[in-house]
């Protein structure tokens, strides 16, 4: 019997080191993975912007090695690495070994660093910890400091040599380890967008990245910060000329927490085909928000709903207006700084401020009013864009429940479709529906089927081209509606004002394959491309998900008979007609190209088309319906030139289809 362990005082222990680090990192960066990497990266570059920013250095070098190493160079004052009599140890200690350490903790003084990405004494540390290896080189103070780690330990000590040089600022280049992170490969995207961000929210500091990899130096550089941004952003086909709103305050966020300061910067401006939403607190990118986007939501709202109410341009009874109504024409983008923040977590992805939301929604309030009142031709623009939104909205709410109502139904539909044909079973992973070509085919499908679990839906005469047609004209065909209703998951509807109110459902889908069974001639080729453009058009994922296929047609029945039998095959092509009578001898067969499926006996349907053991079913990917919505373009369209050119290259692969007498 095993030995029971025992769980008592000395059970407990604690990280030490590089291990608290090395060995839980997602704690410090948020993951384990290439994310949590990017973020220590970027924890490195923070230090370089908020150096920049308090003045210090105006030039950010970033470079990707080819032996996957990371550098950050920056012109600021150089990070102070020597002995700290206060502290009673070298600062390189605390900056590169020491968690909760920095200079960034008394921020509300203004000594050091006032408005700063890194409060919290992590990131070079962290950094540091979960690299393979870690150099630093500062100059500072007439002399060059230089370090060296490998996987969290120091080796060397402290190097200090004397230098003539009074250029001051520091580099620091690492390798990210994989023993920390699971993927360490960050792509030049994350680093163009990151440094672009960055010179947004830090006007005329110019921001470089170097990929030693594919020898390329891209610059970012904004001398007018987020207005220059939003310019161009904005281009010149505006609703209203770009608007930079600035303030600076003190609060606090509650009662017993100390004051501290606000700074802030509200670039925006209305378009009508541009819409961007993005929020920056002490030049961290808030990808989540947070109070930030309360305040804009609160504060745009109030005054455009007060400005519509007051120039009386609402319709009688009719609602307000809402946030989503003033995105959808709204081009913001907002910088804001303190000397205190809340984070959500140390990835810095939202932060939760009170007195800042509060401070930036009533900011954002007063000087909208007074710009309205100052640009009542501009107001009244983004009034009217704004209702037309709401207006449009409201109307594709309405058509969307609208069409779920008359092309979802109940699945009990086979008394209210026309000839629809159900199956016995309603287990959905059993269910095929064929969608067959006229009632002949119906005829003998019908009888030719498994009920058990066939279902038949019959199209009647030349369905409508969805690829050409409008909603409104897809939507008043009997044909097109009464499938969808048989499918029962609905139709994915994607317009400007109705991107997330589809009436699609996958898991209403009614069967597990729907199958398009027609002739196999011109028509009945021509139909099957009308169905496969209709579910292209209107269910997509069905396609994508692989429920839509094809079921092929023999194109002919050879007959092969001698003294003692008679044997029927099929043939789905020519070249199977030619191996069936060298394997059978073509002197003892009789050869008849296949007729319609409204002629052929029960019993062949089976066999042929309909038999889950005999048939041939062809699955529809999305390149496929694609290229099949691309050729009848072509074929059916009005590109005269480049049908005959297509006709001349490949007509004489179809000249077999045709009865040549």
């Amino acid at each position: 019997m095993a030995k029971a362990k025992v769980y008592g005082n000395d059970s407990i222990s604690s990280l030490k080191g590089a291990d608290r680090v090395r060995l839980r990192p997602s704690v410090i960066f948020g993951s384990d993975g290439l994310e949590g990497c990017q973020h220590s990266f970027f924890e490195i570059l923070s230090n370089s912007i908020d150096e920049s920013r308090e003045g210090y250095g105006r030039k950010i070098e970033v470079r990707r090695y080819k032996d996957g190493s990371y550098s950050v160079r920056d012109d600021g004052r150089g990070i102070p690495l020597d002995y700290n009599e206060k502290e009673a140890r070298f600062n390189w200690e605390l900056v590169y070994c020491e968690l909760y350490a920095g200079g960034k903790y008394d921020n509300l003084s203004g000594e050091s660093y006032e408005y700063s990405l890194g409060l919290n004494g992590l990131g070079a540390c962290a950094t540091q910890y979960a690299s393979a290896w870690f150099d630093v080189a500062v100059q500072r103070d007439g002399f060059k400091y230089e370090l060296h780690f490998e996987k969290g330990e120091n080796v060397g000590g402290l190097k200090k040599t004397p230098t003539r040089f009074n250029a001051t600022g520091s580099f620091q280049k690492w390798k990210p380890d994989r023993e920390v992170f699971t993927e360490t490969e960050i792509p030049d995207s994350y680093f163009l967008d990151t440094l672009k961000r960055q010179a947004i929210v830090n006007p005329g500091v110019e921001f470089t990245f170097s990929d030693e990899t594919a020898g390329t130096t891209e610059v970012f550089l904004y001398p007018d910060g987020i207005e220059g941004y939003v310019k161009e952003l904005a281009g010149d086909n505006a609703l209203s000329q770009p608007v930079l709103f600035e303030a600076a305050g003190r609060g606090r966020d509650r009662d017993d927490k100390p004051e501290y300061k606000v700074k802030l910067s509200v670039a925006f401006c209305f378009h009508n085909e541009v819409n961007v939403l993005e929020y920056y607190h002490n030049s961290s990118w808030l990808e989540y928000g947070g109070s930030p986007d309360k305040a804009v939501r609160s504060a745009f709202v109030s005054e455009i709903e007060r400005l519509v109410k007051t120039r009386g341009k609402y319709k009688a009874d009719e609602s307000k207006i809402t946030f989503p109504d003033v995105q959808d024409s709204l081009l913001l983008v907002s910088s804001s700084f303190s000397t205190s923040t809340s984070y959500e977590n140390q990835t810095k992805k939202a932060i939760n401020n009170r007195y800042i939301q509060e401070f930036m929604t009533e900011t954002i309030r007063q000087k909208l009013e007074v710009w309205f009142i100052e640009n009542r031709a501009d107001a009244d623009r983004i009034a009217e864009q704004v209702l037309a939104n709401k207006r449009s909205r409201e109307s594709a709410e309405k058509q969307r429940l609208n069409l779920r109502k008359k092309l979802m139904g109940s699945i009990d539909i086979a008394n209210r479709v026309k000839k629809y044909v159900d199956c016995r079973t309603r287990d959905v992973a059993k269910r095929e529906l064929y969608i067959v070509e006229g009632d002949s085919a119906l005829g003998s499908c019908k009888l030719g089927r498994d009920a058990e679990f066939q279902a038949i839906m019959p199209v009647r005469g030349k369905i409508l081209n969805c690829l050409k047609a409008d909603y409104e004209s897809i939507f008043r065909s009997e044909i097109i509606t009464d499938l969808v209703k048989v499918l029962g998951c609905g139709v994915e509807i994607q317009t400007k004002h109705n991107r997330d109110l589809s009436a699609f459902d996958m898991a209403s889908l009614r069967f597990s394959k729907v199958i398009v069974c027609t002739d196999a001639d011109v028509d009945g080729f021509h139909i099957r491309t009308m169905i496969l453009a209709m579910l292209y058009r209107l269910v997509p994922t069905l396609i994508e998900s692989g429920k839509v296929h094809i079921a092929e047609s023999p194109l002919f029945e050879v007959t092969y008979r001698n003294r003692k039998e008679e044997q029927t095959h099929f043939a789905y092509s020519e070249k199977e007609k030619s191996d069936l009578l060298a394997r059978l001898g073509a002197d003892k067969c009789s050869i008849q190209r296949s007729k319609g499926l409204g002629e052929n006996e029960p019993e062949m349907m089976w066999r042929t088309t309909m038999n889950p053991v005999t048939r041939r079913l062809v699955r529809v990917c999305p390149e496929d319906a694609k290229r099949t919505a691309e050729v009848f373009e072509l074929l059916l369209g009005e590109n005269l030139a480049g049908r005959k050119l297509h006709i001349e290259t490949n007509g004489h692969r179809y000249l077999d289809m045709l009865d040549v007498g």
